[in-house]
């Protein structure tokens, strides 16, 4: 079984992507023999009322019986927009979202902020689970409008320092991977799931070593990145690094009881 815990539909306003609708992951998923995907709508990274968004990929998922049995929503949530409480509410109660995204960088807040913090405690108190992206595109080769700065796994600590048990899912890690020992200890004391999209995923044993085997699970930060790579990551792992139940912890395993499936 394969599950991907970092996938996306809708659109990036500053690169042209593909398999944007639920029906092109779909295919997708059946191409490289994905069995669920976690999915958000990236649109809702750009909507000044991100609940636009919520509601685009609900009424996608519920069109067609195959995206509900096969995609997990997650909720794209903006903390410091006035009725996020309410959007919180919807999404897991009609909705039934498994989780919420939040993407601080482009929707200006500190993690900080009291109004993130409630936020976070308010989806630990629901059961949810709160996922950050550290990057969703390179800042490199960047567009005048996108953003110039990026996260490394560091400047996520602060809100683990503050809601410590919540459950977090870590994506797309690119840069700061490796931790002092205090934050290392306070990430492997804490309910966190890593994707291995990121590029700094490339030390995959390491990182298993450092934080353990069940922190990471198959991501593909799809349609910003392949799918192959994420995989790449599990199966190019020697047989001295990983045997077959470890294998299989990274491809559903560690997601299935991190998402209670």
């Amino acid at each position: 079984m394969l599950i991907d815990i970092n996938a996306n539909v809708g659109h990036w306003p500053f690169q042209q992507t593909n398999c944007n609708t639920c029906k092109e992951l779909l295919e997708r998923m059946d191409s490289y023999k994905v069995d669920f995907s976690c999915v958000s709508n990236m649109n809702g990274i750009f909507y000044k009322n991100t609940q636009s968004s919520n509601e685009e990929l609900y009424n996608e998922i519920m069109s067609d019986s195959r995206f509900r049995k096969r995609m997990i929503p997650f909720a794209i949530i903006n903390p410091i927009y006035a009725g996020w409480k309410n959007d919180l509410d919807v999404c897991a109660s009609r909705m039934g979202m498994k989780g919420i995204r939040l993407y601080p960088l482009y929707h200006d807040y500190e993690l900080t902020d009291p109004s993130c913090i409630e936020l976070v405690k308010s989806a630990r108190d629901r059961g949810l689970i709160v996922a950050f992206t550290i990057r969703m595109v390179d800042s490199r080769p960047r567009a005048w409008m996108d953003l110039s700065k990026e996260w490394s796994l560091k400047d996520v600590i602060p809100i683990i320092k503050e809601v410590p048990d919540a459950k977090y899912m870590i994506l797309n890690i690119s840069s700061g991977v490796y931790l002092g020992e205090e934050d290392t200890k306070l990430i492997t004391g804490s309910n966190v799931l890593f994707d291995t999209s990121g590029k700094n995923l490339y030390d995959l044993d390491g990182l298993m070593t450092k934080y353990g085997k069940e922190m990471f699970a198959f991501g593909s930060h799809s349609p910003i990145l392949d799918y192959v790579t994420g995989m790449l990551r599990i199966e190019s792992l020697r047989d001295n690094e990983a045997d077959s139940a470890t294998r299989e912890l990274l491809r559903s395993g560690n997601a299935k009881k991190f998402l209670g499936m």
